[in-house]
Order: C-alpha cells, then structure tokens, then sequence
C-alpha cells in the first residue's frame, strides 16, 4: 500500500474559526447517517444522474448530490483533505463567498460529468468535485504552505511536510491521467467508479476562480502578517 494522506496545513496561522467549514462537515456527515439508516432509496432519492441533468430534469440534485457519500471510506477521506485545504480558503474568501464557491465548484464539477457521459443512469454523488475546487483555490492562493502528511510505502509510514504545490499538483495529475479508466460518478452503492473528470473540473474551476477573484498567491505563516 503507498500513499499520502494529508493531515494539516502547517503554515496556517491562528485565525477565524472555519464555520462554514466546519458546518459543511457536519452536514456531509450527518446526511450519511440517515443514508445508512435509510438506505438505497435515500441515496436514489437525492442522487442526480447525467441523463435526468441532460434531460432538465431533478436539476436540484446537482446540489443535494453533493452531500450523499457512497461509502466510509469515500466520506472520511473527503472529510480529511476538505479540513485540511478548506480553513485557509475560507479565510482568504470570507464565509459567505466561500460557501457559494464551495457550492458553485461541486455544481460546475457534476456538469462536466454529465457533459462527457450525458445518457448515464449510474448515480452521481460525492462532495469530491466541490473539494477539488477547494483544492485548485488553495493551490493558487497557498502554493508554499507546508502541508503535514503521512506518507505510507508498503508496512512504513512516516510524517513528513510536503509543498501544498507539490501535493495538490500530483493529485491533480493523477486525476488527469485517470480519466476514462473507470470514471462515472463520485461512487454509489450501485457499482461504477470515480468521477475523474468531475475531480478535474472541479479543480480547475477553483483554481480559475481563484485566479480571477482573488488574486493570487497570499503570504500566511504562522507568527507573520499577512
């Protein structure tokens, strides 16, 4: 097994609190323990699927899509990366802002999905595409902060601190280069794989935004001013 779970943004200093963040994470949870209580016909009830998109139809679950996790696994490692690179975009972007960014990068994430799978009736669901604009903005807005990881090769594992530039630039190739390898939505409990190309929309959507909107890379370390 060889991988790389980040756990913290280092170079962040003390601030606001993450409200929204923090609420969104409550929400994504708290939605999962009534999909485990409720079961598939939860998960079918708010999904959004490419053909009804494509078709204009159930346009409302590009939003309540977002909130639906196919598994533990799916939940918790969107959770982790969410409360790692959310803080700091939350800060830079002010809540309200940032909550429509968050929400706009998870609808323009499944659009694109529906846009290169327009007749799939595999649900869609995740939050997956709504971090991943996350991801891009903090990649503009944070390039040298220094992410603490656990990197993890076969029985070792080790902390180490990594370039937000360097994490996110490889994550955000290996979604790349994945693209069409399984690729219909986020996860479901009804089989299917990843939504690479919602990921990379995603992704890029934040990073745009970021561009435009707010200007570029920002000094933040912890003990300097901004």
């Amino acid at each position: 097994m060889t991988g790389v779970i980040p756990i913290e943004d280092a170079s962040r200093r003390p601030g606001s609190d993450p409200v929204i963040t923090i609420g969104l994470i409550a929400i994504n949870v708290i939605v999962f323990v009534v999909e485990l209580i409720q079961g598939q016909s939860f998960v079918l009830r708010w999904a959004a699927t490419a053909a009804d998109i494509s078709a204009g139809h159930r346009l409302w679950t590009l939003l309540t899509a977002m909130f639906l996790h196919a598994s533990w696994s799916h939940i918790v490692g969107n959770m982790v990366f969410f409360w790692v690179f959310g803080p700091g975009v939350e800060d830079a972007m002010g809540p309200v802002k940032y909550l429509l960014f968050y929400l706009a990068g998870g609808v323009v994430a499944f659009l694109a999905q529906v846009l290169v799978t327009p007749s799939s009736t595999i649900p869609m669901l995740g939050a997956s595409g709504a971090i991943a604009a996350v991801m891009g903005a903090f990649l503009v807005m944070y390039p040298r902060h220094q992410i603490k990881s656990a990197v993890f090769f076969g029985f070792w594992w080790n902390l180490t601190y990594i370039p937000a530039a360097v994490l996110i630039g490889v994550w955000f190739l290996l979604q790349l280069v994945s693209i069409g390898t399984v690729g219909q939505q986020e996860g479901s409990t009804s089989g299917g794989g990843v939504a690479y190309v919602a990921h990379v929309a995603g992704m890029a959507f934040g990073a745009l935004t970021a561009l435009i909107f707010g200007g570029g890379e920002r000094s933040e370390r912890k003990g300097e001013a901004s």
